[in-house]
């Protein structure tokens, strides 16, 4: 039950997170991307706050400045200023394919970082999942985009947060998680006014756009956290695939965007990937024994 919980609850974070994506990348076209991360993160830290002093926790409590907090938030702050500058300058729906590649990291990090025991059928689907990575990416071919590795960059610092977030101590506040994981907006800011853009002035429709971002924003992150910490990682994380959906769905609608045959290869390959790794879990948690999961 919590599984589909999670399940239910990561569908719908990525929905949200595919609005806010749209939005952002709409934005770039008339605000500085620290501006726009100034603005989304600054609202978010005072919603989370607000919201987890009404519930009577306190954010800065020492308790909850840890050191699995701290690595945690830093790989926000990685992730964050390396997506935004991809939605800058890559086409939302290659973001999303090549995004996709999240869960294959996380179940790659598991393995090797926290001891989980990943046979070679899930090692041949990781593998194949990344070959979907370079179809799409086509590093040496005429259509590379250099631009297309901030991606890469984002999916190794999101990869490193949701498996640091199965780290935090279970009695932690989802509040106080998202609280510090909103923060990482902010940090974010000092790397992204390196390059040197200008302040710009909002308008009310500028104004509007941060705020509908800010709301939907707020939705997912705050989703995916209990999300990640109510079901099984491998379980649940096939179902980020569904951002690929909305995002070409809002690509091409929002941006007039259409996705070429390579690209969907690419992306069959890395769904087909993960999928296949949710398929042979629910296998497992259906009945194998424990001696068996090793070699799976």
């Amino acid at each position: 039950m919590n599984n589909l919980r999670g399940i239910l609850l990561l569908t719908a974070a990525m929905a949200a997170f595919a609005v806010e994506d749209s939005f952002i990348k709409h934005l770039t076209l008339f605000l500085p991307r620290w501006q726009i991360f100034l603005c989304l993160g600054g609202a978010s830290v005072v919603v989370f706050g607000l919201l987890a002093r009404a519930q009577g926790v306190n954010v800065f409590a020492r308790r909850y400045r840890t050191k699995i907090i701290f690595w945690r938030t830093l790989s926000d702050t990685v992730a964050a200023s390396a997506f935004i500058t991809a939605l800058w300058l890559v086409p939302l729906s290659t973001v999303a394919a090549v995004f996709q590649a999240t869960p294959l990291a996380i179940t790659l990090g598991a393995a090797l970082f926290m001891g989980e025991q990943v046979g070679w059928r899930r090692w041949a689907a990781i593998i194949t999942g990344f070959i979907g990575v370079l179809i799409i990416i086509r590093p040496g071919l005429a259509g590379f985009d250099p631009s297309a590795l901030f991606v890469l960059i984002a999916v190794a610092g999101i990869a490193a947060r949701d498996l640091l977030t199965r780290l935090v101590p279970p009695n932690t506040s989802s509040m106080v998680v998202s609280f510090y994981g909103s923060s990482s907006f902010v940090l974010a800011v000092p790397l992204l006014m390196l390059s040197g853009e200008p302040f710009v002035s909002l308008t009310p429709t500028t104004g509007l756009y941060l705020a509908i971002g800010v709301f939907f924003g707020i939705i997912g992150y705050y989703m995916i956290v209990v999300a990640m910490r109510l079901g099984d990682a491998s379980a649940i994380m096939p179902f980020r695939y569904t951002r690929l959906l909305f995002s070409i769905i809002l690509g091409y609608i929002v941006f007039s965007e259409s996705p070429d045959a390579l690209t969907y290869a690419g992306s069959a390959l890395i769904i087909a990937s993960g999928l296949y790794t949710f398929l042979r879990e629910r296998k497992l948690a259906r009945g194998h024994a424990p001696a068996s999961s090793a070699a799976v």
